[in-house]
């Protein structure tokens, strides 16, 4: 298991214990429409309230997005706190989880 990294104080004054680990999901914004195709892609780490997550694609802070487990069996949706690049072709996704899981 790997070991917990402490996280900065975020908006709320909150602090949480982070854990680096690699999970599938797929990742969608959510919009006034229908959600967008979701892109296939894996945490960065996670905490009780949130993740970092890689994608192809800049967010920005406020989106709204779809943290779907790469079974389905969890539906989460998240707000965009933050997005930095990570490579040429890469983001990473800060997200904070908007209430509870959602039907799957």
């Amino acid at each position: 298991m790997q070991p917990l990294m402490p996280v900065a104080h975020g908006l709320n004054g909150r602090k949480d214990k982070r854990v680096a680990i690699a999970i599938v999901v797929h990742l969608a914004r959510i919009q006034d429409g229908p959600e967008d195709t979701p892109e296939l892609t894996h945490t960065e780490n996670v905490s009780a309230h949130g993740a970092c997550v890689v994608s192809r694609h800049a967010w920005h802070r406020g989106e709204l997005a779809q943290v779907t487990s790469f079974g389905e069996q969890i539906r989460l949706r998240a707000k965009v706190i933050h997005c930095r690049r990570f490579s040429a072709d890469r983001y990473v996704v800060g997200l904070t989880v908007q209430g509870t899981r959602l039907p799957g």
